[in-house]
């Protein structure tokens, strides 16, 4: 995974980067996040969802605070832009 943040005048933050071909990933949330996918598909389990569910370019997924999720990947590599708060 390769990841830029971006800081705006008024204090919010972006983050928008690419989660790499054929990645199996967890990250853990401290805030809640929008995670937006630009590009490409994943699969995403949400702590506390029963499964994994796909999604694809202009699709979305909201984690809560003190939470965390797994992403998988494919072939192709998954572009995202993630927002906070």
């Amino acid at each position: 995974c390769v990841s830029h943040s971006v800081f705006f005048p008024d204090g919010s933050r972006k983050t928008v980067g690419v989660v790499l071909p054929n990645s199996q990933l967890t990250f853990n949330v401290d805030s809640p996040e929008l995670m937006e996918i630009s590009g490409g598909e994943c699969q995403v389990k949400i702590a506390g969802e029963s499964g994994f569910k796909k999604y694809a370019e202009g699709s979305s997924f909201k984690v809560a605070a003190k939470s965390s999720f797994d992403i998988h990947t494919g072939t192709d590599p998954v572009n995202y832009v993630c927002s906070f708060g």
